[in-house]
């Protein structure tokens, strides 16, 4: 089965419409937009844990807006988008 990320102004639709850019640190924003080393650690070394993880999701094919989402990496359910 694919994975559906319900996108908060489309609707659900089909992962391939988006773009992920990664894991979200704890709370879900940087604590310093621009430091550069962050964000490169943020987006290339993710911890890739086993359960739920805070992403971020850009909706390329579709309102191009970004989404935020909590998804389970054992099972790819979604929870708390936003």
């Amino acid at each position: 089965m694919a994975l559906i990320i319900p996108c908060p102004q489309c609707g659900p639709r089909p992962y391939t419409e988006f773009w992920c850019s990664g894991e979200l640190p704890d709370g879900g924003h940087s604590a310093n937009p621009g430091d550069l080393e962050a964000d490169y650690a943020r987006v290339w070394l993710r911890r890739n844990v086993a359960g739920e993880q805070r992403e971020r999701w850009y909706h390329h094919a579709g309102c191009r807006r970004w989404c935020s989402l909590t998804r389970n990496t054992l099972t790819n359910a979604i929870h708390d988008v936003a």
